[in-house]
């Protein structure tokens, strides 16, 4: 038996058929929709007796950091969440559990399931593999620890009595790539405190290369923001760029497993060894040869987060970046992007660096003008706002929604079946420098100008679905059947916006787009000289 196992819920295992976007399945209401649904996309990843082959990036630096703090290999298992028990017995001494929603507090969660009053699809699978874990202790007898990390951490220690009741021993929150070791070895002699709150942050030469493949190819490019956006907790953190060596590395591991992705992991990767901290310009030669290096190994290139602000502010370096990973009508890049509000005045208080090197005030044309830079170079952004923010009024909600009209309109005035993009609301949770603020439960707090957003904001997705969920079906026959199902499915839930805001006296009305337009092509002057000359 291992020493150590190191697991994760089945939602982070789950490969959901590469369907885009279907990874926030996790964050679905599991009572209210019917269960065929889970059990058809829910594939999980391969294993080797018991082994994961691939595994979700955070394991990996945790494996990776035990071993190089002398641990043998012999000690240390990534194990599948279904075939956990093959490795525990009487010389286990630590269960570790990496998690990013186990009790389905996160935004896309709170948003699906009214505010937590239902059961999402992650919390289902985190409690049933906590009771498999415990109900091994109890009939072996054995004394392991059960622990839990990972970004979704908190969240036990802000339900202590859920914590309680589900046995889990530890909970550690924050980064432990420097500490291991030694953080498990205290573990290991109870001598670690129930809740470990990690002080302060590895250094890059702390951080560990990973040294067995990961999830989806992901490698991580840097860690922390620096943008400091005061609700969210990786924006608050120092900003830490892993060398391309190091990035390098672990491609070319992955590749060699046969993950013919790199899927480079960032809170912003235009930020990538940015050096302008008072304009937060991008470093476009270190971006663009980020890229590079990652295209010379797989010729699938994708980044996961990224500003529409810097897109916006270095179009040339957009179009450079779609050369180079060969971005076209058959290869979409994707990329999650923080829309957040179209309010300048939320986005000056709680965001003020978001939208630099612009203005608070040049906001909404930012947003619209950025999504022309990454349409026209065919990067599909995924938008998220924010419902709930503190200090938001009806007056800001409307903007919003005006904004997604505006956007839809002007961009397929400009690039026709070009103009691509989704907006998806996000409850506000409470997190970052807004901890004390409250959750925000939409059935209980929902304004009508919220309504509007929402309802625009997934009548615009229902457009995106009919028109470029088809981009998608290539390549994946799995997808097929899946392109009338989600047709239908945005438009019920379309349906039942509209007839859950008549309940609450809510009723749908038109509204004019905001008077905004396209004209980045007439301000290159946002690109550096030094950036066109280069290229």
């Amino acid at each position: 038996m291992t020493r150590i196992v190191l697991t994760a819920d089945e939602t982070l295992t789950s490969t959901y058929h590469d369907v885009p976007l279907l990874d926030f399945l996790g964050c679905a209401p599991y009572d209210k929709l019917p269960k065929w649904v889970f059990r058809v996309m829910d594939s999980q990843l391969p294993d080797r007796d018991g082994v994961l082959t691939q595994a979700p990036y955070g394991l990996r630096k945790v494996e990776a950091a035990l071993l190089r703090d002398g641990f043998k290999r012999s000690e240390v298992v990534v194990a599948h969440p279904r075939k956990v028990e093959k490795f525990i017995g009487e010389d286990t001494t630590v269960v570790a559990l990496y998690e990013m929603d186990p009790l389905g507090l996160g935004p896309v969660s709170m948003m699906f399931t009214n505010g937590g009053q239902w059961k999402n699809y992650t919390s289902v699978k985190f409690r049933e593999l906590v009771e498999r874990i415990n109900g091994i202790r109890e009939r072996r007898k054995l004394d392991f620890k059960l622990v839990v990390g990972g970004p979704g951490a908190w969240q036990l220690e802000f339900r202590r009595e859920e914590r309680e009741r589900l046995g889990i021993d530890h909970v550690v929150i924050g980064e432990v790539d420097h500490i291991a070791g030694e953080l498990f070895r205290e573990i290991e002699s109870g001598t670690a405190d129930e809740t470990v709150m990690v002080k302060g942050w590895p250094r890059v030469e702390q951080i560990p290369t990973i040294v067995a493949p990961s999830y989806k190819g992901l490698v991580e490019v840097m860690r922390g923001c620096g943008r400091g956006c005061r609700f969210c907790e990786p924006n608050l953190r120092v900003a830490r760029f892993m060398p391309l060596e190091r990035i390098e590395e672990e491609i070319k591991l992955n590749v060699r497993a046969g993950i013919d992705h790199a899927w480079l992991h960032s809170e912003d990767i235009f930020l990538y060894r940015v050096e302008d901290r008072k304009t937060f310009y991008p470093n476009v030669d270190a971006v663009v040869e980020l890229f590079e290096t990652a295209r010379k190994y797989t010729g699938n290139v994708n980044p996961t987060h990224g500003t529409v602000a810097a897109a916006l502010a270095a179009p040339g370096m957009i179009e450079v970046i779609s050369g180079i990973v060969d971005a076209g009508p058959n290869h979409w890049i994707g990329i999650q992007v923080g829309f957040e509000t179209a309010a300048p005045e939320l986005i000056g208080k709680y965001m003020n660096n978001k939208m630099k090197p612009f203005s608070p005030e040049e906001w909404p044309w930012v947003l619209l003008n950025g999504t022309y830079v990454f349409n026209k170079n065919y990067w599909f952004p995924a938008y998220t706002t924010i419902l709930g923010l503190p200090g938001d009024t009806d007056e800001y909600e409307i903007e919003t929604a005006r904004l997604i009209i505006t956007m839809e309109r002007e961009l397929e005035t400009k690039l026709g079946n070009r103009a691509h993009f989704t907006v998806t609301p996000l409850a506000f949770v409470p997190m970052g420098l807004l901890k004390d603020q409250e959750f925000y439960r939409i059935e209980d707090m929902i304004t009508y100008g919220q309504f509007l957003h929402l309802y625009y904001a997934w009548k615009h997705l229902g457009k995106e679905v009919v028109r470029g969920l088809p981009e998608l079906l290539r390549g994946n026959p799995f997808l097929i059947p899946f392109y009338p199902l989600a047709r239908l499915g945005v438009r019920a839930v379309l349906r039942q916006i509209e007839k859950w805001g008549k309940k609450r006296g809510y009723e749908v009305k038109p509204l004019e787009p905001l008077d905004l337009h396209v004209d980045v092509d007439e301000h290159r002057w946002y690109d550096q000289p030094s950036f066109a000359e280069a290229y």
